[in-house]
């Protein structure tokens, strides 16, 4: 979602640190240079020494901000009369933190503009204040109509992923599925069985004063109050990790058990690869690879936390170092276009661009067949993405089996009960959008 020019210091004014000019940071550093926002939110508020009132207020103008991006390009394009493009990064940062106050929040329109713009440059400041106080007497435009620019236009969520819903969905289904994947999410937790149990999480929780619901599909999930989970009773003891609930049903569709020899091919930041580990417990063998160092050290990090025994290894998944051959199971959570996460980062409502599905799903077949091979007969393969477009999804799974004729389809459970293919979605049940399906290796 670049502007344009390369991304200069954001004014180089770090003199005093607000709220606002670090959620400005942060929402030039997602739509210029491609970061992930918690990530970069996170670097940022450790950084500065915000109060924790308004660190609540930076987080909510970033990921406002981030989450109604293609929303706030369509009104400052039309206040400002020029296409965004003609419009320097650092400009159309501020005016979509502006026009995200102005459209969005509570702020008085006085206050967000003339906040906004102190934090312009000498030479764009006119400018943005033309633009932010235009926009702040204007109606907004909502667009009408069903199809998919005009859904595009009302949720944010980009018009080729709308295209993919109603392709998948019934039409009445199809924008209350965006707008759920353009609505923010709970902090969903898994409890770490290895420590404590999912009833000992929640009285923990509430007796310190957060309020905390048990999951709807998995017994292990504990849904609070977005926040910093670093913050909650227990983080520093293991007690549980951050994992939404799709997630841990795919956890769950390895079906491991204590004793079993266990792999996790795609395991980076590593919440399936320590569920798979406190199950097969120290008996068994629970494996973790990555292609990312930095990934693995992710995992490994993840694993010293919640105590659990793990071996993590850095490979490439397309063609693994390990020789062994055994695994009962093995589960590939493949890198995707991410969409279906786009709950928790919002950039993945705009970002991904609908020509790379095809190179991804040529690595998802890659990597399933790097890991069937690592299978024992009659071992267990599931294969689950974060998103659901059709050719991350069931054409990946019909490559494969052109490309392995000794897999077959293999019920694994989910919420509607076992079956070969899941796909969860959160305007019908709470969680990310999730696909999963099991395949088993003959004899």
């Amino acid at each position: 979602m670049a502007t344009g020019r390369s991304r200069a210091s954001t004014s180089g004014r770090r003199a005093r640190v607000t709220a606002r000019g670090v959620a400005l940071r942060v929402v030039r550093r997602v739509c210029e240079d491609g970061a992930y926002s918690n990530i970069a939110l996170g670097a940022e508020l450790r950084r500065s020494a915000l109060s924790e009132r308004d660190r609540r207020l930076a987080a909510d103008l970033t990921y406002g901000t981030i989450r109604r991006t293609l929303i706030l390009d369509s009104e400052i394009e039309r206040a400002a009369a020029r296409p965004l493009s003609e419009i320097d990064p650092e400009a159309a940062a501020l005016l979509r933190l502006g026009a995200f106050q102005v459209r969005f929040t509570r702020i008085p329109d006085h206050a967000a503009v003339a906040e906004t713009v102190a934090l312009a440059g000498p030479r764009r400041r006119g400018f943005v204040n033309a633009v932010l106080r235009t926009l702040s007497v204007a109606e907004p435009v909502r667009p009408q109509g069903h199809d998919d620019e005009a859904v595009s236009g009302r949720t944010g969520l980009a018009a080729w992923a709308v295209a993919e819903l109603r392709r998948l969905l019934p039409a009445n289904e199809v924008e209350p599925a965006a707008e759920a994947l353009a609505s923010p999410a709970d902090l969903s937790l898994r409890a770490n069985r290895c420590a404590t149990t999912p009833d000992s999480l929640v009285r923990a929780l509430r007796d310190a004063g957060h309020e905390a619901e048990p999951g709807r599909h998995h017994p292990d999930v504990v849904h609070v109050p977005a926040g910093p989970p670093d913050r909650l009773p227990g983080y520093e003891q293991g007690w549980f990790t951050v994992q939404d609930e799709a997630s841990a049903l795919v956890a769950s569709a390895v079906q491991g058990r204590a004793g079993d020899r266990l792999l996790d091919a795609c395991a980076g930041p590593g919440g399936k690869a320590t569920y798979l580990a406190c199950g097969t417990g120290r008996g068994g063998l629970a494996v973790a690879a990555d292609r990312s160092l930095a990934r693995s050290e992710l995992v490994r990090a993840a694993a010293r936390r919640l105590g659990v025994p793990l071996r993590v290894l850095v490979q490439d998944a397309t063609r693994p170092a390990l020789a062994f051959a055994e695994f009962d199971a093995a589960l590939v959570d493949a890198p995707c276009s991410g969409v279906g996460a786009a709950r928790r980062r919002p950039e993945l409502l705009w970002r991904p661009a609908r020509d790379r599905l095809s190179e991804l799903a040529r690595a998802q077949v890659a990597i399933l067949g790097g890991a069937a091979d690592l299978l024992r007969p009659g071992g267990l393969l599931v294969y689950s993405v974060c998103t659901f477009p059709r050719a991350e999804t069931d054409a990946v799974l019909r490559a494969f089996r052109r490309a392995r004729p000794d897999f077959e389809p293999q019920a694994v459970p989910g919420p509607g009960g076992p079956a070969p293919t899941h796909r969860l979605w959160p305007h019908r049940h709470g969680t990310d959008a999730m696909f999963y399906a099991g395949l088993r290796r003959s004899g």
